[in-house]
């Protein structure tokens, strides 16, 4: 099951959809307003598995996550732009430049104590970065897992993040 999935996100990147920066713009921007509104659900998924209280969640995960993904959304232009370098003197006269390109694949694997944040910052610079992305939330936070599954399942394609 978890070489069909890589396969297919290996499929998926290899289409260059990925690149297109207002493509994962506009799903990041569609990440953001479905975790504004599921907001009161995240609260309530991290006191089911934690007795984490609302302030604490709203401060140290949902906040946190949501002034990343601004950011992040914000900057994305700037970040993909070719960056001018200094050459080396073997390649005299020229000009250098540096370019972004995303790798393919990224696992990421949420740990239990920052359930929410811990798997959705690295998605999000990921997938900024034009990487498709399989993310393993926490086995010890079945709540938040489900919610998170069930947030991802409704902005990502398959193909894209699973």
């Amino acid at each position: 099951m978890i070489e069909a999935i890589v396969n297919s996100q290996k499929e998926f990147f290899k289409t260059g959809k990925t690149k297109n920066i207002d493509y994962r713009k506009q799903l990041l921007k569609r990440l953001r307003s479905e975790l504004i509104k599921q907001e009161n659900h995240i609260t309530k998924a991290l006191y089911d598995d934690f007795k984490k209280p609302e302030f604490e969640s709203v401060i140290s995960e949902t906040a946190i996550v949501l002034q990343d993904l601004k950011r992040t959304i914000k900057k994305m232009d700037n970040w993909a732009k070719p960056k001018r370098v200094f050459p080396s003197l073997l390649n005299f006269p020229s000009s250098d430049y540096l370019y972004s390109e995303p790798y393919g694949t990224i696992l990421v694997i949420a740990p239990w104590n920052y359930p929410y944040q811990l798997a959705l910052a690295p998605l999000i610079g990921a997938v900024a970065a034009g990487n498709t992305v399989v993310l393993k939330p926490s086995e010890l936070t079945p709540n938040t897992s489900a919610l998170l599954s069930k947030i991802i399942k409704t902005i990502f394609p398959p193909e894209f993040v699973t």
